[in-house]
């Protein structure tokens, strides 16, 4: 059996608590102290301090006022250097626009963060209202439409890890939402959680998975909207379709199969 990363002597573990911290922070967030990053990593906070003052010292973070930290110069450059570095992300941004602009939904790439997906892209529709979703913020897996999609999409490998990290998803209702999210996106080109299933009322989305040559797991391209703007007829007969047709376009640019057709 091929062991966990946390006990491969190969794991770093000190990177590891870094990036954890560096993973706490939340755009809706104004500064953190050393006890609220505590909490958010678990991790002891005496380990904080040191890793906190540590990053501060390398431009990771900043401090704006005693004890509150933000996220720093050295990290944003990092973030940009890879969202360049990645071709389809900036390829994507004049589709997805178009896309938000057509549906007034808001349009989203997510991608996989451990046992959740976190949202790396936002576009909104030009002057209209949309959901308050924010770059940093991360869904569940089950429960939502992005969530279903990357199930739909992971390897088995990438599922057994979801299966691990989420105490919420048994391998048999992991399992379910795979094969149920499958057939959508071979039948339709995308994926519809059930309303029944979803982890909030208040939001009602179709996603789609792409799967990128720059990566070893597939990202997720979505529509969302409150439910009284998007209704499921509205999702299976406009949305839906033009959220498939734009995705499939960005494949073709790419030169690439869909991530379904990978999969399979």
């Amino acid at each position: 059996m091929t062991e966990t990363p946390e006990v491969d002597r190969r794991f770093a573990t000190t990177l590891a608590r870094g990036l954890a911290v560096l993973r706490a922070f939340r755009p809706s967030d104004d500064g953190l102290g050393n006890a609220e990053i505590a909490e958010r990593t678990g991790l002891p906070k005496s380990t904080v301090s040191r890793l906190t003052f540590t990053l501060q010292s390398l431009g990771y973070l900043t401090q704006r006022r005693r004890d509150r930290y933000r996220p720093g110069p050295a990290l944003l450059a990092l973030g940009n250097m890879a969202a360049s570095s990645i071709s389809f992300v900036e390829l994507s941004g004049g589709p997805m626009q178009r896309l938000a602009d057509e549906t007034g939904t808001l349009s989203l790439m997510l991608v996989r963060d451990h046992g959740k997906l976190l949202i790396v892209k936002t576009w909104r529709p030009r002057d209209m209202a949309s959901l308050w979703l924010e770059v940093g913020h991360r869904l569940p897996l089950g429960g939502t439409s992005s969530g279903h999609a990357m199930l739909a999409a992971l390897p088995e490998d990438g599922l057994a890890e979801v299966v691990d990290e989420d105490p919420r998803l048994t391998p048999e209702r992991a399992a379910e939402i795979r094969r149920t999210a499958y057939a959508q996106l071979v039948t339709q080109g995308f994926v519809v959680a059930p309303p029944e299933d979803y982890y909030t009322p208040n939001i009602a989305a179709v996603a789609k998975p792409f799967h990128a040559h720059d990566l070893s797991e597939p990202v997720i391209f979505t529509c969302g909207a409150m439910p009284a703007d998007l209704s499921q007829d509205r999702i299976r007969t406009e949305v839906g379709p033009k959220l498939a047709a734009t995705v499939q376009g960005l494949e073709r640019m790419m030169g690439q199969g869909s991530a379904i057709a990978m999969r399979g």
